[in-house]
Formats: structure tokens, sequence, C-alpha cells
């Protein structure tokens, strides 16, 4: 028996970024009913630098038919996690936004995720993973004190030294094992398995991942599961 969940990060109202994605998991989901998607959304996705930034920010809250989508969405299936208020650093970084916070900052983003989270009633749950994984350890402690009960990190090298002393403090860590392309597409007692939902992202749940997906996963004994029950 195999444990397997899927998360998706950056799903946003950018036009690159966006719900379509949905349309590759609901593919997956007529093969296999039971499957689990945590869908990791950025509250205000803003990329300042290169070919995909924008002028403003894309504030969940400036298009109600991306909540609307989000909200439709069967809770069978889909859990919704955070995964930032802006994602970036403007001007400096497209990622990297809980890097180097320090614990009064690392709060008040964590708490304005919840309020927003609130005033749209889209019930996301209390899990967070940090975008690009990188996150201080004073994040992590404001993290805890926020209500944060999960976190979706990596113990890749480049992530690891930023966590600190107060990763011990935290108790519920998943870690994902599986990062298509990066990491090879495999099956173990418990499989985490990362994706985006950026088209330029060679990590995109595209339709050829998607393929591979149904051939990795027929005919054999799986638990679909969400994040929470993945204990890596």
């Amino acid at each position: 028996m195999y444990k397997v969940n899927i998360s998706i990060d950056d799903i946003s109202p950018h036009p690159q970024s966006s719900t379509k994605v949905l349309d590759r998991c609901f593919e997956l989901i007529n093969i296999f009913p039971e499957i689990k998607f945590s869908l990791f959304i950025p509250f205000q996705y803003w990329r300042t630098v290169g070919e995909t930034a924008s002028t403003s920010p894309y504030d969940i809250k400036d298009y109600p038919e991306f909540i609307d989508t989000i909200k439709s969405l069967p809770v069978r299936n889909f859990e919704l996690c955070y995964h930032g208020l802006l994602h970036g650093i403007p001007g400096i970084s497209n990622n990297d936004e809980f890097r180097h916070l320090n614990y009064g900052d690392a709060l008040i983003k964590f708490k304005t995720m919840f309020n927003i989270n609130d005033n749209l009633d889209l019930k996301f749950k209390p899990y967070f993973r940090p975008p690009a994984w990188r996150m201080s350890s004073d994040s992590i402690k404001a993290a805890i004190d926020a209500g944060i009960e999960l976190l979706a990190l990596s113990n890749k090298d480049y992530v690891v030294p930023y966590y600190g002393e107060n990763i011990k403090l935290f108790k519920n860590i998943v870690n994902y094992n599986v990062n298509p392309p990066f990491d090879p597409l495999n099956l173990y007692p418990d499989t985490e398995i990362v994706y985006h939902a950026c088209e330029w992202d060679k990590n995109y749940l595209d339709k050829n991942q998607t393929k591979e997906l149904i051939k990795l996963f027929s005919n054999q004994d799986i638990e679909f599961c969400f994040i929470d029950k993945i204990k890596l």
C-alpha cells in the first residue's frame, strides 16, 4: 500500500499560473475518484522580475471568478493551504518572501493571510508552504505562534540552513520526496508529489505530466490522502 498526496503551488489569478491546472486535476479525478490535491495558494501573487512580471499584485479578492472556482472545488478531492501573501519580495525576487523575515514581519504576514481567508470565507487549512521552500527561523516561530499546524517544506541542502533552531519546535512537517522532473516520479510508502500551476515552470502539471501520473498509479494499491496524513 502506498500513501499518496499531490500538492500544487502558485494557483492564482495570474494568467500563466491560473486555475487552468485544475483541468488536469479533474482529468485525474475521473480515473481515480479518491485522489487528493493540496492546493497552495498565494493571496496577492506578485512577480516583479522577468518576463512574467506585472505592474501590480494579483490580489485574489479582486477576482471573483477565481474565488468562485476555488470555492466550488469538491472537498472530497481538494484542500486549500497557505503559500504566502505576495510570494516574492517586490523588485528583488519572485520567490523567497519568508526567506529572511524577522519574527514581527512574519507574524504580520500570517495574520494578514488569515484575515483575507476569513473575509472571503475560503476555509483554508492552517497548513503553510513558504515560497521556494525557504523560510527563516524567525518565520517558523511566527508560524507556530500564529496557529499554523503543518509546514510543507523541503529537506534539500539549499533550503535547510534557513530553518535554524526553531525548526525543532515544529511538530508536524512534511518534506516532499517527488518533484518531477527534478526528482524521479516514483512511489514510496509515503509519497508527497509537488507540482506548480506556473506554465513557465518545468514542474508544471501539464497533459504529459498527467499521463505519467496515470501510468504510475494504474494497477497500484494506493491510499490517496491529504497532506497531513503523509509522514516525511
